[in-house]
């Protein structure tokens, strides 16, 4: 089922259901622009007086009722102890999570409160007036360290997948072309060095695996910071979560000529973020000594998810010069992203010659 045909049926069928499923007649519901790869079908319904909604519909057949049921117990226990999380919003029926079937197809509806602020994107990737751009790195740690800690009482009724149930070597080796036999190699050699890591409950536990500028609001009069879209949220080492928020912080930095100074921003960029990250929740020096191994782990995924969304869409996956990029880093074990080595280029970041498929 391709994309526009889902907004087809959506419109025709599944809106008028789930606005009554949610008591939802009154609302302005509108569609927002997907990203490249979406797995699903997100609207804003806005309704006079009352808190802006997210209404998302789950379409992909590669996940069941419990994993949503998973999902969305998660988010409603973060909320309710303190978590600066959207809240998933039940049904009429008091239920977390709907199921629609039309045509024999299953659709899965879940509705969270929308997110105060907006995103840093949309603010023309500028912080709040009369505020240091230090704040925001430690409000973002603060913020990671809250859900980790609530994560380390958490008991969930229904569990979430593992880390290791998707990341492991028969799956890559399914997913990934036989024409990538050294990526293979080093990813399988990633995946055996994460094999006998620790797995206590101050390591390991529910991670957003997603945690980034792109799934938060920030309230830009505050500097509060909202989290949402736990669609990836897994049980995993708490480390992964800090070390998609390191990628993520390149960013800042990325058009700088001067290597030393790129390392030197990223070193009080990292260090503002384990500051906020420890006011909420301890971390070891040992668990932080695996940062290298975890960005790799979020090069993996981002390949991962390169190749998957091609599949899910029908279509032969294409090794750009982004994936190319990421590619080469972990052939030529290169660290930290490659983002102090040579094969770095301020003019064209992270990217490289396009890799054959």
């Amino acid at each position: 089922m391709t994309y526009s045909q889902v907004i087809k049926i959506s419109k025709e069928h599944l809106l008028p259901k789930i606005s009554e499923l949610y008591g939802l007649s009154a609302c302005e519901i509108e569609l927002i622009n997907p990203h490249d790869g979406c797995r699903n079908l997100v609207y804003t319904c806005v309704k006079d007086n009352g808190v802006p909604k997210m209404i998302r519909i789950s379409f992909l057949k590669d996940r069941s009722l419990d994993d949503f049921l998973a999902e969305t117990e998660y988010v409603r226990y973060l909320a309710e102890n303190g978590g600066n999380v959207s809240n998933v919003v039940s049904s009429c029926n008091g239920s977390l999570v709907e199921e629609i079937v039309f045509d024999d197809h299953t659709f899965y509806v879940c509705v969270f409160k929308k997110a105060k602020g907006k995103q840093l994107a949309e603010n023309g990737y500028k912080y709040r007036d009369g505020a240091d751009i230090s704040e925001y790195f430690y409000n973002c740690g603060k913020v990671l360290g809250k859900l980790h800690h609530l994560s380390k009482s958490y008991i969930p009724n229904y569990r979430r997948y593992s880390f290791s149930d998707k990341f492991n070597a028969e799956y890559l080796d399914g997913l990934l072309t036989d024409s990538l036999s050294l990526l293979k190699e080093k990813l399988f050699a990633l995946l055996k060095g994460m094999e006998g890591l620790g797995k206590g409950k101050d390591a390991y536990g529910m991670i957003h695996f997603d945690y980034s500028d792109g799934n938060y609001h920030i309230d830009f009069e505050t500097g509060q910071i909202t989290v949402y879209d736990f669609d990836n949220c897994c049980f995993g080492w708490y480390i992964y979560d800090l070390a998609n928020l390191w990628t993520h912080g390149t960013g800042w930095i990325q058009f700088e000529l001067d290597v030393n100074k790129r390392k030197a921003f990223m070193d009080d960029y990292f260090a503002k973020i384990l500051e906020g990250y420890r006011s909420e929740t301890d971390i070891s020096d040992r668990e932080l000594d695996l940062l290298e191994l975890f960005i790799n782990a979020t090069l993996m995924e981002n390949i991962v998810d390169e190749f998957e969304s091609a599949r899910n869409n029908g279509e032969e996956p294409e090794c750009d010069e982004v994936m190319g990029y990421l590619a080469k880093c972990l052939e030529n074990d290169i660290p930290y992203k490659g983002f102090f080595d040579k094969i770095y280029s301020c003019e064209t970041p992270f990217e490289y010659e396009a890799h054959d498929i």
